[in-house]
């Protein structure tokens, strides 16, 4: 060559001349890896007899009158013994040239190109969607998205998703579609995570929004969803209501969804609990809309992983007095009296079993005393036929399982919650070696086991209550007497309003006496 600083490079079907400006071996790499848009410069060179060219040998033959024959691979791509008995035969065979540089696609470049197809296929669907053309403008200015756009996001990709491969996409396709996502939006990737979009969606545990949005979807298709209704009845969990005391809650939706940000990405358990405390009043408008109450644990996913936020939420809507009626009156009022109703229903061996555990100070098989005595009210107060889609009503023991169901502790919660079929009111999932030695309760809500502050049996039967009016959910059909009995009788909550079963007034007035 007339310049030695000029170098015939082949890369793949293309040929180019690259001019190193400078005979450095590392401005050489830099040339080849700009010219034909390299993912990297980690890369090895040889020469015509196969011997490996570094930086001093590369400066000794760029002073030579001919540059002997360059090839080149990426190390990644596949062993060095290969590349020599291999690819460098077949770049001879093929090139007929001494003069040809050969570069092999690494696996980084490969991730890329997949990246780039499934951020382009992220893009289109958003631009064929209404309101898609917002949520890549506002990514444009800002580099972030608000918490409704990324809703809002989610709610399309979700859509195609389901309407292209049905209600139960495979595993790959949700990870392709969160790749797709940080891909188009780099800057809404996760870099604490390992792959940067489990929050998007997580294959090892189903979690992420394109996975919560995914189940909504299934739970409105299933058969008899109505969970948030507020017009259900006079009273209870399904009333508007406002705190219980004025507070310096935020009203601005900005500052709402700063807080919520902020609250996502802090481990300061202190910092979440008085931004979910600020942040009341707004989630309090989002139950209220039907559009958006499904999608409260997607706002606010601390309800899933920091004990006490329900707690917390209901004392900030009823006070602490009412929040403590149930913890009070138990075990020194309403328990006895449950005991001594229970012995007047037509004795069972499982009710003669809980109304032994009830009286017991410990309890070797079944459930506590506490728990016991819950059931027991269960069969005091068992379903009524009355607005059943069908004649008849199931039993009292079938009704317990509605309120708590026990899992060994050698079964994955995750498995617990994969096997839910059908859409259910909150309920327990009590977790131990056995039903009298329980070790953690949670509440499962939406396909989501939330975590219970404390593992004392009735302290759980307490939060679970708590949790209907959190997240204004209805009753559970099986256990409406049982909710509303608890709901007038203990919580003394709207007392005046709502209409009481026959039964459920009878046992009250006893109660009361």
């Amino acid at each position: 060559m007339e310049n030695s600083n000029v170098v015939r490079v082949k890369y793949k079907d293309q040929k180019k001349y690259v001019f190193s400006p400078t005979c450095t071996f590392e401005s050489f790499l830099e040339c080849v890896a700009r010219k034909f848009d390299l993912p990297t410069m980690d890369i090895k060179v040889f020469d015509g007899s196969r011997t490996e060219v570094d930086q001093e040998a590369f400066e000794y033959l760029m002073k030579q009158p001919d540059v002997p024959v360059l090839e080149i691979f990426i190390p990644e791509t596949t062993s060095e013994d290969s590349f020599i008995s291999g690819s460098l035969a077949d770049a001879e065979d093929s090139s007929g040239s001494d003069d040809t540089v050969i570069l092999t696609r690494s696996p980084r470049e490969l991730r890329q190109a997949k990246e780039r197809r499934l951020a382009q296929m992220i893009e289109d669907i958003l631009k064929g969607s209404p309101g898609g053309d917002k949520i890549i403008n506002e990514y444009a200015r800002t580099k972030c998205l608000s918490d409704s756009r990324r809703r809002d996001m989610v709610k399309i990709l979700v859509a195609h998703m389901t309407k292209e491969h049905g209600t139960s996409p495979p595993r790959r396709l949700k990870e392709d579609y969160a790749l797709g996502i940080i891909s188009l939006f780099p800057c809404l990737a996760d870099p604490r995570s390992k792959l940067g979009y489990e929050h998007f969606y997580n294959g090892e545990d189903g979690s992420g929004y394109l996975a919560w949005r995914i189940k909504t979807l299934q739970k409105e298709a299933s058969e008899g969803r109505v969970k948030r209704s507020r017009l259900s009845q006079a009273g209870g969990p399904s009333v508007d209501r406002d705190p219980y005391k004025e507070g310096n809650w935020l009203s601005d939706e900005r500052q709402c969804e700063e807080a919520i940000a902020l609250m996502k990405h802090t481990a300061d358990e202190s910092v979440i609990k008085e931004k979910m405390r600020l942040t009341l009043v707004y989630r309090q408008k989002i139950l209220r809309d039907t559009d958006k109450s499904t999608d409260v644990l997607t706002i606010f996913p601390r309800f899933m992983d920091i004990p006490g936020l329900i707690e917390q939420d209901f004392t900030l809507l009823f006070g602490d007095t009412t929040s403590a009626k149930l913890m009070e009156k138990w075990s020194t009022n309403i328990k006895p009296k449950v005991i001594a109703q229970s012995r007047g229903l037509t004795q069972t061996g499982e009710l003669q079993d809980l109304i032994q555990n009830a009286v017991a100070t410990e309890v070797e098989e079944g459930w506590d005393s506490d728990m016991s005595s819950i059931l027991l009210l269960v069969h005091l107060l068992p379903p009524s036929t009355q607005g059943r889609k069908r004649p008849g009503k199931i039993s009292a023991r079938q009704a317990c399982d509605y309120l708590v169901k026990f899992l060994k502790n050698v079964v994955s919660i995750e498995g617990h919650l994969e096997g839910i079929t059908q859409s259910v009111q909150p309920y327990l999932l009590a977790v131990g070696p056995k039903k009298s030695r329980i070790q953690s309760y949670f509440i499962v809500v939406d396909k989501q086991a939330l975590p219970c502050k404390s593992s004392n049996s009735l302290a759980a039967v307490d939060e679970l209550f708590k949790a209907h009016y959190v997240f204004g959910t209805t009753y559970c059909h099986e256990l409406t007497n049982v909710y509303t009995f608890l709901q007038t009788t203990v919580y003394d909550i709207d007392v005046e309003i709502t209409k009481v079963n026959p039964r459920v007034a009878e046992l009250r007035a006893r109660m009361l006496q």
